[in-house]
């Protein structure tokens, strides 16, 4: 646990987002509690996310895009035989699939695949903006949108347990990087299918989880220092 600083209205804040909540929601959280004009986060956690989210308050949001250009790690499970729509829990099953004929040697040679600079297109139900709309809007409303690959790069793709159908994970990647279309294109490269069951961010450069406040703690070592 890093030390807090004194001035929070000055400063890079790591918290543990919370599942169910969006980032916007930390950060409003946050805002009020505090009382601090001016914060924003440095990268979107989906609300079915847990884990490092930093916030930058005050001159510290000049280092925003600087933050969002660092390298993440993430670790999570994927389950094969089944796909969503949202490519995570958001949404219903849509698609079932016989994940019997997979092993996990087919698992690892799959996985390894994504490995180094790819395109991949950004999940239908993501922040990206289509004609100055949200593509997840248009996606609850059925509509239909056409999403532009994105070069990324997938430094590592580790798997680090196989229990059938679930593969637990974990992945460092640069900016820019979604987590569910990984899920789901190994799913698709192993002809079953797949989705994101669960995911955490470790780690954003060299700012770590385990460095990271709960959002309650944070908000209860402020009122403290109020006090």
């Amino acid at each position: 646990m890093h030390q807090l600083q004194d001035d929070l209205s000055e400063a890079i804040l790591m918290v543990d987002k919370p599942l169910g909540w969006t980032s916007f929601d930390v950060v409003k959280k946050v805002r009020c509690a505090l009382k601090i004009k001016k914060i924003g986060h440095a990268g979107t956690l989906d609300p079915l996310a847990t884990g490092l989210l930093l916030l930058c308050s005050g001159r510290e949001t000049k280092k925003i895009s600087s933050l969002q250009a660092l390298d993440k790690v993430y670790t999570g499970q994927i389950v094969l035989g089944k796909t969503t729509p949202s490519m995570d829990l958001e949404t219903p099953f849509d698609r079932l699939s016989s994940y019997d004929h997979i092993t996990e040697e087919m698992v690892r040679a799959a996985a390894a695949t994504f490995v180094g600079p790819i395109t991949q297109i950004p999940p239908i139900y993501s922040a990206v903006k289509i004609g100055g709309q949200r593509a997840y809007k248009m996606a609850r409303k059925g509509e239909k949108a056409q999403l532009s690959p994105r070069s990324i790069v997938i430094h590592s793709f580790c798997i680090t347990a196989i229990e059938l159908p679930v593969i637990t994970f974990k992945v460092v990647c640069s900016k820019g990087t979604y987590i569910r279309r990984l899920a789901h294109d190994l799913g698709e490269k192993l002809g079953v299918g797949g989705y994101l069951h669960a995911l955490c961010r470790t780690q954003i450069g060299h700012y770590g989880l385990d460095q990271a406040y709960t959002l309650e703690r944070l908000l209860q070592i402020n009122d403290s220092s109020v006090g």
